[in-house]
């Protein structure tokens, strides 16, 4: 080997060194490139946070959804700040029926339940007292990224939903709507609600049939419904409830004007004690000592005396009873009603039995769904009631007292657990749950009630009862100015501390009467409920002064 050859090993040295070189400049390019990736994607991560920390989905949803050809078909939708008008039509979710199968609504709603089963999510949409059953599954008018969105919209949010009506293979028995299910085009959500919720809406609305079983079920307490009200009032039953008391009031006012009742409004802030007693709300009232009204009876009695002749009001009442039974409140709504007699207060029954056949006619016509919404979570027998409604005498309850080994004062007011069974003895012997008593013992009444022309015992006074328990007290008043003050002087009562009362009656004053009715004791009687605060939106008793 000469000596300008170069030796194998230094060959293979110089080889070495160059590929060295050349894996040198390769792994610099290469860690650039990756450096630029990873800067790429940092971005692209934190482009992702800021969506999802925007619409409260995660990283891996927003990117999802940025990959998707459908993701204009479901989000979060801007806030409704009033920026347009649009030609949208929103259908009731009561109106999805079987008439508009193959139709294509739009819906909104809140998700009262859901539940996500493989490449399928399965909404419970709720408005009003309605429910229907949406479902969404993946195809082509459906991706993957749809339905986990759907999936993972809290309960209780308020949704925008586009479907097409179809179907079901068979009758949905967990919703109103049986006949038919929403197919899912499009999914919004309008307003989100926080996951943590006070209690869960199907605990809230479950039928009390279902406690019966020997399945355990969560209860909510009415302590907790009532804390949050705004909540437990979404509950299809709570819901029907308080449409069913509107329509109540709607139904007294439609048949009272028909009648040529006037109706007014009676202050509530007033000197002195509408009703007499301790059971009144004391306020100071710049300097003077006022209260809040027990109810309107000065003020109906002197409008007809003013010539109004019939009216009625729809107004609170306040009552400081220190009570806690199911059937007493410190504030509630009075259905009050005064009228000018001719000769006779059966007058006044025959409009309070009128009205009543009217009230109860039109709940079952007009309110007929509401009523079957509430029977399904609190089954009751619907109401019988007799035409005319029947009519009877104290002394002919007492009878039937006895008859039936029951002990009772003829000359004494019924305590509320005899008023209960006279309500059985009446339902067994008449097959009604509603009845007038009238005639009451003298000293079971105010001094404002006019006696019994036959027997002085008695009075010509009345009370209405519902299913056992008394939702009306009325009377004929003492209209003579005189006679008024003899009546209150031989009850005990100081005649110069209701002298403005007695006065009101000076200048002429025409025989008239009336009652009292309560508008949540009436709602709770005719749907067979338990407690009065279930018929009351924010109740008032002597613990509770809030929502």
């Amino acid at each position: 080997m000469s000596a300008e050859e170069p030796s194998e090993s230094v060959q293979s040295m110089d080889t070495s060194d160059t590929t060295a070189e050349s894996a040198g400049e390769i792994s610099k390019k290469a860690a650039k490139k990756a450096a630029k990736a990873a800067e790429k994607a940092a971005k692209k991560a934190a482009h992702q946070a800021e969506r999802a920390a925007a619409s409260g989905q995660s990283g891996a949803a927003a990117e999802e959804e940025e990959e998707d050809p459908l993701q204009d078909r479901y989000g979060d939708k801007p806030r409704v700040q009033s920026q347009e008008r649009t030609s949208k039509v929103w259908t009731l979710v009561s109106d999805c029926t079987a008439d508009k199968v193959g139709e294509t609504v739009l819906v909104r709603a809140r998700i009262h339940s859901s539940r996500k089963q493989g490449k399928m999510c399965f909404l419970t949409l709720r408005q009003r007292t309605a429910t229907v059953q949406a479902i969404l599954f993946v195809g082509s008018e459906c991706s993957k990224q749809m339905v986990a969105y759907a999936a993972g919209i809290p309960k209780e949010s308020i949704v925008d939903v586009e479907a097409e009506v179809v179907a079901p293979e068979e009758k949905i028995v967990s919703t109103s709507q049986q006949d038919v299910e929403l197919r899912v085009l499009r999914v919004y959500s309008v307003s989100k609600s926080t996951p943590d919720l006070p209690f869960q809406l199907e605990d809230a609305a479950r039928s009390e049939t279902a406690y019966a079983g020997e399945e355990q079920f969560a209860r909510v307490g009415q302590d907790t419904r009532l804390d949050n009200r705004v909540v437990d009032l979404r509950t299809p039953a709570n819901n029907a409830i308080f449409r069913v008391q509107s329509g109540v009031c709607t139904l007294f006012r439609e048949f009272l004007l028909g009648q040529g009742f006037t109706e007014i409004h009676t202050p509530k802030l007033i000197g002195g004690t509408s009703e007499g007693g301790a059971n009144v709300f004391r306020l100071e009232y710049f300097g003077r000592n006022g209260c809040l009204a027990q109810s309107p009876q000065l003020y109906k009695q002197m409008a007809v005396c003013a010539d109004l002749d019939r009216v009625f009001e729809i107004g609170p009442v306040f009552r400081a009873e220190n009570s806690f039974t199911h059937r007493h409140l410190c504030e509630f709504v009075g259905l009050d009603i005064e009228m000018a007699i001719k000769e006779h207060y059966h007058e006044v029954l025959d409009v309070l039995d009128k009205m009543f056949l009217h009230i109860f006619d039109g709940l079952n016509e007009r309110f007929a769904t509401e009523l079957k919404t509430i029977a399904t979570q609190y089954p009751f027998e619907p109401l019988q009631y007799l035409r005319p409604s029947l009519i009877l005498t104290f002394p002919e309850a007492v009878k039937m007292l006895h008859e039936a080994g029951i002990e009772q004062d003829p000359l004494d007011d019924l305590s509320t657990e005899v008023e209960r069974k006279l309500g059985q003895l009446v339902k067994a012997k008449y097959q009604t749950d509603f009845f007038m008593l009238e005639k009451y013992p003298l000293n079971a009444r105010p001094f404002y009630t006019m006696p019994d022309p036959n027997d002085g015992n008695y009075t010509n006074s009345f009370d209405i009862f519902i299913r056992g328990e008394e939702i009306i007290s009325g009377a004929q008043r003492i209209h003579e100015p005189e006679f008024l003050a003899q009546r209150a002087a031989e009850c005990g009562i100081d005649v110069a501390t209701i002298q403005d009362y007695i006065d009101s009656f000076k200048y002429g004053a025409p025989p008239h009467g009336g009652c009292g009715v309560g508008l949540e004791r009436v709602v709770m009687l005719f749907c067979g409920l338990n407690n009065i605060r279930k018929t009351s939106m924010f109740p008032r008793d002597p613990k509770r002064l809030t929502p």
